[in-house]
């Protein structure tokens, strides 16, 4: 399962999913992550940094752009909000059966996006990146029971 995390930099949100799930180790999964306005090797945000440091995840330090390549490698494109969905919904009508926000797919109540913390205070990156480890784990029990 190839797994393409979404959001608007590549910077925060994505970054930190994809740690999340990659050290989970969850055998046959492979995961990416992409931003939809991202440059390729930006460095991604310090607070994104110390916060998966502080986990001792290994990561992806630099940022990626979006591209068509990884989109039809990915079985599951999951993005970070409902906007993110949309574009993607748009650009690539044929992939829309494999594009969901992250919060839709592994069916969390609550809001629908996962709240951006770029610039924010290293407390408000904790918060989501506690909100991704949540999901994180949702998702691995989706995958896991098939």
């Amino acid at each position: 399962m190839n797994i393409y995390m979404i959001c608007t930099g590549n910077t925060c949100r994505s970054p930190m999913a994809e740690a999340i799930l990659r050290e989970k180790g969850l055998e046959g999964v492979e995961v990416r992550s992409a931003g939809i306005h991202a440059l390729d090797g930006v460095r991604i945000s310090p607070n994104a940094q110390q916060l998966i440091e502080e986990a001792g995840m290994p990561y992806t330090p630099v940022s990626n752009s979006l591209s068509e390549d990884n989109l039809e490698w990915a079985d599951l494109v999951l993005t970070m909000t409902a906007a993110h969905r949309t574009v993607l919904h748009e650009a690539y009508p044929a992939m829309k059966h494999k594009i969901f926000t992250i919060r839709e797919f592994v069916q969390l109540d609550g809001m629908e996006d996962v709240q951006d913390p770029f610039g924010g205070s290293l407390e408000i990156y904790r918060h989501t990146f506690n909100e991704l480890v949540l999901i994180m784990d949702e998702l691995e029990r989706k995958l896991t029971e098939g």
